[in-house]
């Protein structure tokens, strides 16, 4: 899978689209859905051929799989959207030269739910 470091706002917007659907979606589907969500510029529908180069970005970045037993193809997302929030939140955490203090710094962000929350994932987990 990808990273969402490397999606552009549009891919982002396709692949919100994708993760929210229960069954793959066709371009042309996928062209609509983006019109009716405001999520293209100047709220205006997008070419076709655009989405369709956008799905395959995607597709190469690893982010979506096309289904090509039909005609549209149909693409649906990889992974889910908490795999790639956990595979962000690793690759920033592989980043840091300072990882004790980044830790610091989240946790310390927190809310006391999702303190009691890390606590009791940390307990199942057992580490």
């Amino acid at each position: 899978m990808g990273s969402m470091f490397t999606l552009g706002e549009l891919e982002r917007s396709v692949m919100d689209l994708l993760w929210e659907s229960s069954t793959p979606m066709s371009a042309y589907e996928l062209q609509d859905a983006l019109a009716a969500s405001g999520a293209a510029p100047d709220t205006k529908k997008l070419a076709a051929t655009t989405v369709l180069t956008v799905l395959s970005r995607l597709e190469k970045k690893g982010f979506v799989g096309r289904e090509r037993a039909s005609r549209p193809h149909r693409y649906r997302a990889e992974g889910s959207r908490e795999d790639h929030m956990a595979e962000l939140m690793h690759q920033v955490l592989g980043g840091a030269s300072d990882r004790v203090a980044v830790l610091e710094r989240f946790i310390g962000q927190a809310t006391p739910g999702e303190t009691d929350l890390l606590r009791k994932l940390l307990d199942t987990s057992g580490r």
